[in-house]
């Protein structure tokens, strides 16, 4: 059986559950911290995780796992048959994640883990942040999904990305940079799935255990 490795504190761990979730895949989970162990080096080079373990080894990369899982399990299918809106689905994926999420972890040092990030540091990253948000606009539906009609795996990606950029531009510039945008009602609809539910709950689940733990390295 597939096994999915990490920590359900991880946004990119919950995007793969998510999916998982969605395409009704049988899997096991392992909480696997990012520890950058010799085993988890031998599984995920990068010690990042999420990784999977499947009947073929290992495999990482969030989004390498996704495309796999999609090839792998084709039922219920999270991307569109068409290929230009399938790319379209994960150009959608691609912003959200290399220019909202990963420019807006500069903040989260001071944001979420009582850490400092310098005013500079602020500065560059909200003018970023201001200027993909409005790249991003010019592609995303919310009609109701991210990319139109039907769920598809920029939903995966988009409910679990957009909260936390959001929650960091609120806690650094005291604004929401994505407010423009419907991203709350998204959520919320997104929220009423049972497996956004179960992917929330086992997140709630997993802070607690870190705040008694320490958090991942």
């Amino acid at each position: 059986m597939l096994k999915l490795c990490g920590f359900a504190l991880s946004n990119y761990y919950n995007k793969v559950k998510f999916a998982l979730l969605e395409k009704g895949v049988k899997f096991e989970e392992e909480l696997v911290w990012a520890d950058r162990s010799p085993a988890l080096l031998e599984r995920s080079p990068l010690g990042k995780v999420p990784y999977i373990e499947t009947e073929h080894g290992p495999l990482c990369e969030s989004q390498v796992i996704m495309d796999y899982i999609e090839v792998a399990y084709p039922h219920k299918p999270l991307l569109p048959g068409d290929p230009f809106a399938a790319a379209k689905v994960r150009e959608l994926i691609t912003f959200m994640e290399l220019h909202l999420e990963l420019v807006a972890r500069e903040l989260y040092p001071e944001a979420f883990f009582g850490g400092s990030v310098s005013d500079e540091q602020k500065e560059r990253t909200k003018k970023l942040l201001t200027r993909n948000v409005k790249a991003f606009a010019r592609l995303a539906k919310f009609s109701p999904f991210i990319a139109g009609s039907e769920f598809t795996m920029a939903d995966c990606a988009g409910m679990v990305h957009l909260p936390v950029v959001s929650m960091a531009s609120r806690a650094i510039y005291g604004e929401d940079l994505l407010a423009d945008l419907p991203v709350r009602e998204y959520v919320k609809m997104l929220g009423e799935r049972p497996t956004a539910q179960k992917v929330n709950a086992d997140r709630k689940v997993n802070q607690e255990l870190i705040k008694s733990r320490g958090k991942p390295s």
